[in-house]
């Protein structure tokens, strides 16, 4: 619980501190899509199919930390400072410099208690590797999306 208290406090801080080019309501969707997309991921993987868990392998109310506040802040700092105007070689290094550091922060949080507070069953590192670029790409796509949105209304708004 230690681990994930602080990791909270210092995500938070971080993206909050740092991230000055998301508008409110940018902050507000990806923080919406986030949990809600975290959440149907993990209902399967975790819940249905056990291939990971927070804390035990049942649905407690501490896992509401982890499924709220822990991952929203992360994809804020990915996409304020996302190389959205840059080739694309830079965009997929980008994404996978976030890549190899969101693994090793899965692997601190595979420490013992009271500094970790995830835990492994069929599910591997490996498979983190390769699937959190897709689910980064489907964030920034997300994102992309909003900002359409937005200045589709502010056209409309004049």
């Amino acid at each position: 619980m230690v681990g994930l208290l602080l990791a909270i406090a210092l995500f938070n801080a971080a993206a909050f501190l740092l991230c000055k080019r998301l508008t409110g309501n940018q902050i507000l969707h990806i923080w919406s899509f986030t949990a809600a997309f975290q959440d149907t991921f993990d209902l399967y993987v975790d819940v249905k199919y056990h291939g990971y868990w927070y804390f035990t392998q049942h649905v407690d109310w501490v896992d509401l930390f982890a499924h709220s506040v822990l991952l929203p802040p992360i994809n804020m700092m990915i996409l304020n400072w996302y190389p959205f105007h840059k080739p694309l070689r830079y965009q997929a290094l980008y994404l996978l410099l976030w890549d190899i550091g969101v693994g090793g922060y899965e692997l601190a949080t595979l420490l013992p208690r009271p500094w970790g507070y995830f835990s492994y069953g069929w599910w591997t590192i490996w498979y983190s590797l390769l699937i959190n670029p897709i689910l980064m790409m489907t964030l920034v796509s997300y994102f992309l999306l909003i900002r359409k949105l937005e200045k589709r209304r502010a056209c409309d708004a004049r």
